[in-house]
């Protein structure tokens, strides 16, 4: 019982210390946002954002917003060109740099998302999961994590769920901190190209 009690306190503490900081991420970077939103309206076109529904904690969907990467391209029958094909190189940069993930803030103080835990994936990802990789959902997922600084897109599917698992078994105030460091720097250094060189994972069908 006192063991529920401390880890609500806990994710109470950790709840707050998520909104201040995004709210005030958001009050600092304004401007910049605005520039931001203001060159991939002329160079990828409108809508500025891209929204899309993923998996919160317990598995509840939310509409998590980023910056779009890609065009609207389409091929002669009218259908999307792959992601490959629409993604420009001002996309790629975005990417690279996780400048796409800024507008993500707001769904921190929505209270959908945390600065720190599992990243969101697709809703259609649920029933593919293995019980144990499904514990990723104990927590709100983040904007970073603690498979982001260990690989990012470089590792395969089953190590990253491994290393979410491991983050919900070990969370801390000083963990978060820990990560938040080191993603600014990883960011900075612009690691975590998947394997095959790309920007994006590629699906998860299940564990084999």
């Amino acid at each position: 019982m006192m063991t529920q009690i401390l880890q609500r306190h806990q994710w109470n503490h950790k709840s707050i210390f998520d909104r201040l900081v995004a709210a005030l991420l958001l009050i600092t970077f304004a401007p910049f946002l605005a520039v931001i939103a203001l060159i991939v309206a002329l160079k990828l076109g409108r809508p500025v954002l891209f929204r899309q529904q993923r998996a919160g904690q317990f598995g509840r969907p939310f509409m998590l917003l980023k910056f779009r990467t890609m065009t609207d391209a389409r091929d002669p029958n009218g259908d999307l060109l792959p992601d490959g094909e629409r993604l420009t190189s001002f996309g790629r940069f975005l990417r690279s740099t996780s400048l796409d993930e800024l507008p993500e803030l707001w769904n921190v103080c929505k209270g959908e998302m945390s600065l720190v835990g599992p990243r969101p994936l697709l809703m259609r990802y649920l029933p593919r999961y293995t019980s144990e990789q499904m514990r990723r959902h104990d927590v709100k997922p983040g904007i970073t994590g603690w498979a982001q600084i260990n690989g990012r897109n470089g590792i395969a599917w089953n190590e990253k769920f491994r290393l979410d698992v491991w983050y919900v078994d070990h969370h801390s105030l000083w963990l978060d901190c820990k990560i938040l460091v080191l993603t600014i720097w990883r960011t900075l250094r612009r690691d975590g190209i998947s394997q095959a060189g790309h920007d994006t994972m590629e699906e998860f069908f299940g564990t084999q």
